[in-house]
């Protein structure tokens, strides 16, 4: 039985499609089953490179199908992650011009045309399957806990017109117990909050992490009046009353700084979240007994959260799915309709990795991927890549480090990683300055060996391996200030723990570093700037290699150190636009002045970036047929010069910005 699970929605990487809106469609994904196994997964985020895609996921399926060595005619079941009713509402205004007959009018008859027109395959009879949204995240977590009887709770912004359910499961089989909803979302009222700070959505997992600074008590009084706990975990929330924290401060925008009274804002939202969700786990812990606990949605990645229901004592075993949020609910569509087809309600074992992306390939593979890029680096194949790096890391580099099959989810949990000693607190501060430019009050991760990890933090009893970065928990005051990296401001860590079966070459990498320093922990953070999603591929990680601060990076077998080259190097490479991006021109009429215009390039993803152009760069990309290198479409302006390196600057930045592609001559 082939099942192959979506999430996302209807518009191909080069359409524009709607306006992002919380509870309609982000992170778009495919999951491919072969009788109830995961066999691939990943989101379309990773191959289109738009961070929280919502494009529909044609490559993430077609990589699914080539991972397996399936064509699209052997897929048997195709599971799609909402209520129909839901998405007849959301899709039929926005696709009724495409269609002349009313026999297309519906989500199902709009998602057959476009997975039949981009899979060149006819559908069976009833496909796509609809599988409701909170149904999907809640077996995502229930199917993978490899727990007989759980409580599953799934909290989020929005989906189908809730924001949460309860559930009774045995194994993959859930009873609905409860529904929240929207009136009453947890993602909605953090996100009213976190937009008042300045952030916006997305942002959440900042927020959390600024919270860790704030004093929760300050403001508590004034965010009781947003909500009340009543009985059997019942709660009130009203969101209209947010503009109350007009008494404390005015709205902050983005660029502004963030003072005192807006950490302790923030730890504020934190408290009442974990107020809130404490207070409904507890009445369901007592109703049914269950001393297991999943979770799944959005509002399951607040690591933060997740930390204090396994301090709680609640439960004796919590598990959360890793990726909690809408791209995991393809895979919790595919696990449904799989057991329903199979009849079967066991839940398989407990899910130990997610190393279920693209494969770099061996040797010979990695070696062809970076060879194009000589030009550009030094590359070294190594005996040992694990005790190279380990060395590199000891003698203070930042490294980009890419094995194996990428993870599926948000978290880079050691094949798409960043790493770094997590000794000295400066190193916070150098990533961010080399690669992140990011917020310096966000924390970074620890991933430590599984076998160790008591010895440098307090786990609660009971609890010996976190491998997917879903929890904070405690780091031992003796080992604080040794762990000045990834100790953040409360003295707690988004711990990683990292198992030789699992992936024995990141734990090979932890183990030689340790044995050199003493610490058998390295920081670990996603390996990507802060324009894009997680890199996947080895190109992917070149290029974010070539267009940041990063000492060296190590590929497979192989390292590579950045070779120190004149601007003109630059000029071999051929530019290309992504599918997602294209040039604009303004022309505005001012009396005084007559025409003039401005010129830009954008993405036409929701929550697009953006930039303004020269008009040499406009007249330089406009010429841009991905077969032409840089320096022959420069030659053909005629400019001098100095005029030339300055617009090799300027597509530089762009290129550092993801909004233009440079390739050596013949790299696809």
């Amino acid at each position: 039985m082939i099942v192959l699970g979506f999430s996302g929605g209807p518009n191909a990487v080069h359409e524009r499609g709607f306006e992002l809106t919380v509870g309609s469609m982000h992170d778009a994904a495919a999951v491919l089953l072969k009788d109830g196994v995961v066999v691939a997964a990943i989101e379309q985020e990773r191959l289109d490179r738009i961070k929280h895609s919502t494009k529909a996921p044609f490559d993430a399926m077609r990589f699914c199908l080539r991972q397996a060595g399936l064509r699209p005619a052997d897929v048997d079941r195709l599971a799609f992650y909402g209520e129909e009713p839901f998405w007849d509402l959301l899709l039929r205004d926005y696709y009724l011009h495409h269609f002349e007959q009313p026999a297309l009018v519906g989500a199902r008859a709009l998602l057959r045309f476009r997975l039949e027109e981009e899979l060149g395959v006819p559908l069976a009879a009833g496909q796509p399957e609809f599988v409701p949204h909170h149904l999907a995240h809640g077996v995502s977590a229930a199917a993978m806990s490899g727990f007989d009887r759980s409580l599953v709770v799934t909290l989020d912004a929005q989906g189908d017109e809730t924001s949460g359910a309860v559930f009774d499961a045995r194994g993959a089989e859930l009873e609905t117990l409860a529904t929240v909803p929207v009136g009453k979302s947890l993602g909605l009222f953090y996100l009213a909050v976190i937009q008042f700070l300045g952030f916006r959505l997305f942002d959440e997992y900042k927020v959390m992490g600024l919270a860790p600074y704030g004093d929760p008590l300050r403001f508590r009084d004034l965010f009781q009046r947003f909500y009340a706990l009543a009985p059997d975990g019942q709660y009130s929330l009203d969101r209209t009353r947010v503009p109350a924290l007009f008494e404390v401060c005015p709205p902050r925008r983005p660029w502004e700084e963030i003072t005192q009274v807006h950490r302790d804002i923030a730890a504020a939202l934190q408290r009442s979240l974990e107020d809130i969700v404490l207070h409904l786990l507890r009445h369901y812990r007592q109703k049914t007994g269950h001393r297991q606990l999943c979770l799944a949605g959005g509002v399951a990645h607040n690591c933060t959260l997740n930390g204090a229901i396994l301090r709680s004592g609640l439960f004796d075993d919590v598990f959360v799915q890793p990726a909690s949020h809408d791209a995991g609910c393809a895979l919790g569509a595919a696990l449904h309709v799989s057991a329903q087809a199979a009849g079967r309600r066991a839940p398989g074992p407990r899910l130990d990795h997610v190393y279920w992306g693209t494969d770099i390939g061996g040797a010979e593979e990695v070696e062809a991927a970076l060879r194009p890029w000589q030009g550009f680096l030094e590359i070294e194949r190594v005996e040992d890549a694990s005790a190279a790096a380990a060395e590199m890391l000891a003698r203070g580099m930042v490294l980009g480090w890419v094995q194996g099959r990428s993870e599926f989810g948000p978290r880079a949990l050691g094949n798409r990683s960043i790493v770094a000693d997590p000794r000295p607190a400066g190193n916070k501060d150098l990533i961010n300055a080399m690669v992140k430019k990011r917020e310096a009050f966000r924390p970074f991760a620890p991933s430590v060996l599984e076998e160790r990890a008591h010895e440098f933090f307090d786990l609660p009893a009971g609890v010996s391996r976190l491998p997917f970065m879903v929890f904070t928990v405690d780091v031992r005051k003796d080992k604080r200030e040794l762990l000045g990296a990834v100790t953040h401001a409360d003295g707690s860590a988004r711990i990683q723990t990292v198992s030789r079966l699992t992936n024995e070459r990141y734990w090979r990498l932890i183990e030689a570093f340790g044995k050199l320093t003493g610490v058998p922990v390295i920081l670990n953070t996603s390996f990507n700037n802060n324009a894009e999603p997680i890199v996947d591929s080895v190109r992917d990680a070149v290029v974010c290699f070539l267009t940041t601060g990063l000492h060296g990076l190590v590929v497979g077998d192989f390292v590579a150190r950045k070779r120190d080259l004149p601007w003109t190097a630059y000029l071999a490479l051929v530019p290309a636009l992504p599918r997602h991006v294209a040039l604009s021109e303004t022309r505005r009429f001012r009396p005084a002045a007559g025409w003039s215009s401005s010129y830009g390039i954008a993405s036409n993803a929701e929550g697009s970036r953006s930039r303004q152009l020269s008009a040499a760069c406009f007249r330089l990309l406009s010429s841009v047929d991905g077969a032409a290198p840089l320096g022959e479409l420069l030659a053909a302006l005629g400019l001098p010069e100095d005029e030339q390196e300055r617009l090799v600057g300027e597509v530089v930045e762009l290129w550092s910005v993801r909004l233009l592609q440079l390739a050596p001559t013949g790299m696809r």
